[in-house]
């Protein structure tokens, strides 16, 4: 089993930043993927990014490349997501869940609460 509790998010004006923490607990935090998905009002969740449990490997949906990071600090378990150049029309509910394995792209049985980011224009 692993546990996850989200912090971070909130409201920040459009083109700003904004970074999501998710501290997890359980299994050894570095044995797993991680990944930040979210989901947008009337919209079906989608993933944002995922790193692998040595963080050698990481993948983004096109629409974030170049604007979030996603990384995570093994010693601390704890996952982070770097979001920059915000855009109003992605605000959302977001959510950081933990793999079955090392690296999975589509396989997180854990989810943590969520957490709103909200974008003004």
């Amino acid at each position: 089993q692993v546990q996850l509790v989200q912090s971070g998010g909130g409201l920040v004006q459009a083109g700003g930043s904004l970074r999501l923490s998710c501290a997890a607990s359980g299994r050894t935090f570095s044995s797993y993927s991680m990944g930040w998905f979210r989901q947008a009002p009337g919209k079906e969740r989608e993933t944002v990014a995922c790193i692998s449990g040595s963080s050698s490997i990481t993948y983004y949906a096109d629409l974030v490349k170049g604007r979030f990071t996603i990384s995570r600090d093994n010693a601390k378990n704890t996952l982070y997501l770097q979001m920059s150049s915000l855009k109003p029309e992605k605000t959302a509910v977001y959510y950081c869940a933990a793999g079955s394995s090392d690296w999975t792209r589509d396989d997180y049985p854990y989810w943590g609460q969520g957490t709103q980011g909200s974008v003004s224009s």
